[in-house]
């Protein structure tokens, strides 16, 4: 399968994005966070001994996104993922990973500027931003992936024969499609202070870096987004008919929120 073309160049500085990976209102909701991926644990480990260098642990007990900022980033997606137009029929509900967390964290502390690391970008989507100047909160970022949308033609299915088109009437549309991707349903995020860092060519003295790992991947050559529709009418079978703010919704005893074995 064929994924989507690399972006075109990025806007002026001053706050910067990158698109998504190119692989493959409502009230707000609770956020939602899921124990660790046994799966993407494998995979994780499976590079480790690869490539140790960008994997250098940070001292237990601090994570690289606080609990406030974590919950604004996850709020934020299900709540633009809910109000997607056309309607979404398939639109799945997200929740925090821990180890898409864990690895956002690592690529975010290598303070380079481009997708990485190389090795995972077959298994994960990723979405990355950057500022410098006065602070912004990360769900700026969030907003500005989302705000691609205005670029962006949604593909109906009569004009997916098979193949839907691509069409994005501006610089870059990747991060928006990345973000209401319907079955990238984990996400995990990690924001670093990163000093001198190259920002396609300019020195920026301090930083602050922004990454978002998304599973499983989005963007895939020749498929819309999501599925058009009235919401959750065409939702996995796995989520048993449950519906919130027309998002796929497994319930409450399903999720779990757990912040005493963070690492």
């Amino acid at each position: 399968m064929k994924h989507l073309p690399p972006p075109l160049p990025p806007p002026p500085p001053g706050w910067l994005r990158v698109a998504g990976l190119l692989l493959c209102l409502t009230q707000t909701v609770l956020s939602m966070v899921l124990p660790n991926s046994t799966h993407f644990q494998s995979i994780l480990d499976k590079y480790k001994d690869r490539d140790d260098a960008w994997w250098s642990a940070r001292p237990r007990g601090k994570r690289a996104i606080s609990e406030s900022d974590m919950h604004l980033i996850l709020d934020l997606h299900n709540k633009l993922r809910g109000q997607v137009y056309p309607p979404a029929s398939n639109m799945e509900y997200m929740v925090w990973d821990y180890e898409l967390e864990r690895s956002a964290e690592h690529w975010a502390h290598a303070c380079r500027w481009e997708h990485g690391p190389s090795h995972m970008l077959t298994q994960i989507g990723q979405n990355l931003g950057a500022h410098w100047g006065r602070d912004r909160p990360p769900t700026f970022h969030v907003q500005a992936w989302y705000d691609e949308v205005r670029y962006y033609s949604y593909p109906y299915p009569q004009e997916c024969n098979p193949h839907c088109p691509f069409r994005c009437s501006g610089p870059v549309c990747t991060h928006y499609t990345q973000m209401v991707w319907a079955t990238s349903s984990r996400i995990g995020c990690a924001i670093n202070v990163c000093y001198n860092m190259n920002v396609w060519g300019m020195i920026w003295a301090k930083a602050v870096y922004l990454v978002c790992n998304y599973s499983p991947p989005g963007n895939w050559w020749g498929h819309a987004p999501y599925k058009h529709g009235a919401p959750c009418s065409a939702c996995p079978a796995s989520y048993a008919g449950g519906c919130r703010d027309n998002l796929c919704y497994k319930g409450m005893n399903y999720y779990h929120i757990n912040f005493e074995n963070l690492v």
